[in-house]
Parts: structure tokens; sequence; C-alpha cells
């Protein structure tokens, strides 16, 4: 996850510098209306990527699905360490299996 952390940094600049010719300087400039647009067509393109079952395509499409949610979460205020404690905490829980109420469909 050290990958995930650097782009982040590198994002954080590009956002502080305003870079001209910066795809991220771009999308920070655009908002988040932008960015958000951006993430949803990287899910859909990832999303049909696994469905193609092609797993070349499907790495790409993740990595421009995270890409572009690492770019919402700097636009957001979020960063990877806020990601980590939520997935500790959800950790913490992983022994307490919940039970599924059952649905009678003859009924």
């Amino acid at each position: 996850m050290d990958a995930i952390k650097n782009e982040y940094q590198v994002i954080l600049e590009r956002k502080a510098e305003k870079a001209e010719g910066s795809y991220t300087a771009y999308l920070f400039e655009q908002g988040i209306d932008k960015i958000l647009k951006k993430v949803g067509e990287e899910c859909s393109e990832t999303i049909i990527a696994a469905k193609n079952n092609n797993k070349e395509e499907t790495v790409f499409e993740i990595t421009d699905l995270l890409y572009h949610i690492l770019v919402m979460m700097a636009e957001q205020g979020i960063t990877p360490e806020d990601i980590d404690e939520e997935l500790e905490k959800r950790a913490q829980k992983r022994n307490n299996l919940k039970v599924f109420h059952k649905v009678d469909k003859n009924s």
C-alpha cells in the first residue's frame, strides 16, 4: 500500500502546485463534480473489464479508478490513514458474524 500513499502525496503536490498541463491539477480546477464524474466513469470501465474476464485490462482500470478515488479523497480532505483506520476497525469485527434472517419464498 506504499504505492497508494506515494501516489496520494504526488496528488497533493499537484493540487498545491496547480502546474499547467497537469491532468491532476485540471481535475482540482474543475472541482468535485468533474472528479466524481471521472470516478463513476472509471468504476463502470472497471466493471466492464472484469465482466470481460480480461485481467490485464481489469488491472489497468482498477488503477485508473484508484487514482481518481485518491483525487476525490484529496479534494475531500480524506487521507489514506483515514482509510487504514476504518479498515482496522472492520478487521476487529471479522469474527462477529451476522446471522441473516431467511425469507420463506413460498409464503
